[in-house]
């Protein structure tokens, strides 16, 4: 009996998975039903289907394209920029200051 019950429930996934984003709702239904807060999941769906809107894309889409970022033009980015150089010297100015006080 159980058998057919999960037989049946995967055949239903398969064949009904596409008339909808299976995602959408999963997320607020689970806070629905551990907190039985409505505003809380509304405000779930609602900033998911908002997001949606104005990217084009789904949140999970958009959180897969920001992790694709390589760390290391970042920080190559960063280290070849004008202020960090600016920084820098700023910094190694101010201790040397600090360096030839002490030594007098």
């Amino acid at each position: 009996m159980i058998n057919k019950k999960i037989i049946f429930g995967l055949i239903c996934v398969v064949f009904l998975g596409a008339c909808g984003s299976p995602t959408a709702l999963l997320g607020p239904a689970y806070t629905l039903t551990s907190t039985g807060n409505i505003y809380q999941a509304g405000l779930g769906y609602g900033s998911n289907v908002l997001i949606t809107e104005y990217t084009g894309k789904t949140p999970i889409e958009n959180l897969k394209e920001i992790s694709s970022l390589k760390e290391k033009n970042i920080k190559e980015s960063t280290l070849k920029s004008e202020d960090f150089y600016l920084l820098v010297k700023s910094k190694i100015e101010k201790t040397s200051k600090i360096l030839n006080l002490s030594n007098q």
